[in-house]
């Protein structure tokens, strides 16, 4: 199937309303109560194709452009949490970094296995008490032709990955050009993996804490030039904010659904309570925020496909979506009532799952610096 053919794209993608209701949707709660994806699950993906979208033919990808990717990914939001953060990191975030700031090398290395999904690959920034930015304190010493990496990351999505792009300072100062990007091979020497508590939504394997002693990694593994590790975090953040503000969109649309049809069903003193209008309300609120969240996603995306730099709209796109499906699924928890906050539905886990939003990739006020930034300095 030619992804890059507009027709066999929409082909594709309701296709996978069909995966997702008879594939995916069956094992959420499996999925939920075990905390793992199984060699099962991952087969299921690879064979529908999910992995290396984005990734360019001559590395074994689909070569698909952003905004053609995240018409499948605003489809695959609407399956369990864990699967919509795989499928987002296996085509964004992480094959992006390789992409933009690898050398040739590393992308015939890395980028197949990716493409394949024989090989997962996670990003790690987030650090126990620091920020995520200039102040990291990851260090990273170089001896001879390896760097010595000690301390700490967290909260890091799929920490057993086989790949983990990571940042660390190479430099004492706290200055931006300080920071230096990896790329950490699973099993190295001095690295290894605590899981972390449960979280309270998007159960799958534990998001998880990288140790890092004596870490020895080979110069070779470096991503970027040394010092230019915030740049190359940055600019990935961008499509991954993106991306999120995408997923939202898939998951209030399937709450927006979901209250339409309960509240067909749901009789109330005779009559169902989609007649009545405080119901009707809701819908439409919903459905008007889903509508301006969808444009000004899409319109980012477009900038994006067209080489424009996007830090401000990405950020936007962002607070907006992921504060706009909290509400979203409020409301959905509303229309359907006491029975919505029991697992008998859906929305009782949905619900769940969306408030993580509002913290990937940054949270709200990391959202509105970026934004409030951008004016400020008067950046185009």
């Amino acid at each position: 199937m030619n992804l890059k053919d507009p027709h066999e794209l929409m082909k594709y993608k309701e296709s996978l309303k069909k995966f997702i209701k008879y594939e995916l949707d069956p094992i959420s709660d499996v999925v939920e109560k075990t905390e793992a994806l199984t060699d099962e699950i991952f087969q299921k993906i690879r064979d529908k194709g999910l992995f290396g979208l984005t990734i360019p033919e001559k590395y074994g990808g689909k070569g698909l452009k952003h905004s053609d990717f995240c018409l499948i990914l605003e489809e695959v939001a609407k399956a369990y949490a864990f699967i919509r953060l795989l499928v987002h990191q296996m085509n964004g975030i992480c094959p992006k970094c390789i992409l933009d700031y690898g050398t040739e090398e590393q992308k015939k290395r890395y980028l197949p296995p990716i493409a394949e999904g024989r090989h997962i690959a996670a990003f790690a920034l987030t650090e126990p008490n620091t920020g995520t930015g200039a102040d990291i304190k990851l260090m990273a010493v170089k001896e001879h032709d390896k760097f010595t990496l000690n301390g700490k990351k967290h909260l890091i999505t799929y920490p057993h990955a086989d790949i983990i792009i990571t940042f660390a300072k190479t430099h004492e100062s706290n200055e931006e050009k300080g920071i230096t990007a990896f790329i950490v091979e699973k099993g190295i020497p001095g690295f290894h993996v605590v899981d972390m508590p449960e979280t309270i939504g998007c159960r799958g394997p534990r998001h998880g804490e990288l140790i890092f002693k004596d870490c020895l990694v080979p110069q070779k593994n470096v991503l970027g030039k040394v010092g230019n590790g915030l740049t190359v975090a940055l600019d990935a953040l961008d499509i991954s904010r993106i991306q999120i503000a995408v997923a939202a969109l898939g998951l209030a649309e399937k709450l927006l659904e979901l209250s339409i049809d309960f509240a067909k069903k749901r009789i109330t003193f005779g009559k169902p309570i989609s007649e009545r209008q405080a119901t009707q309300w809701k819908i439409a609120e919903m459905a008007t925020n889903i509508y301006a969240s969808r444009t000004m996603t899409y319109d980012a995306l477009a900038k994006y496909d067209q080489g424009k730099k996007i830090s401000r709209e990405a950020a936007m796109a962002k607070l907006f979506a992921s504060q706009m499906v909290c509400k979203v699924a409020d409301e959905a928890l509303q229309i359907h009532g006491g029975i919505g906050y029991t697992a008998a539905y859906p929305v009782e886990r949905i619900y769940r799952d969306v408030r993580s939003m509002r913290l990937e990739e940054g949270t709200d006020d990391i959202q509105k610096l970026v934004i409030s930034r951008s004016f400020l300095r008067n950046e185009k």
